[in-house]
């Protein structure tokens, strides 16, 4: 009976940590959305699953609120890079 139950709670912890790390960022943040609208905080569900945020506003951003003078969009422009990847060619 103990056995079980330690089996079944190790299992479980394996299948949130998978789906933390592993799942696609799609999957991620349909889970958040799925669980924010059952009652659980959204705002904590973005960051344990590691999505860009909650709030339901569809932005990507926890900024709900009026526009201020540094908006989501700016930070995201500012932030995004480029990598540029060099390839070497043997022939």
């Amino acid at each position: 009976m103990w056995q079980e139950l330690m089996v079944a709670l190790i299992v479980a912890g394996a299948l949130v940590h998978f789906s933390t790390k592993y799942l696609p960022l799609a999957w991620r943040r349909r889970i958040v959305y799925t669980l924010g609208k059952r009652g659980f905080n959204e705002t904590k569900l973005a960051r344990f699953f590691k999505t860009s945020g909650g709030g339901g506003c569809g932005s990507g951003c926890s900024d709900c609120g009026p526009s201020t003078s540094t908006s989501c969009d700016s930070k995201s422009t500012t932030t995004s890079k480029q990598r540029v990847i060099k390839l070497h060619v043997q022939r």
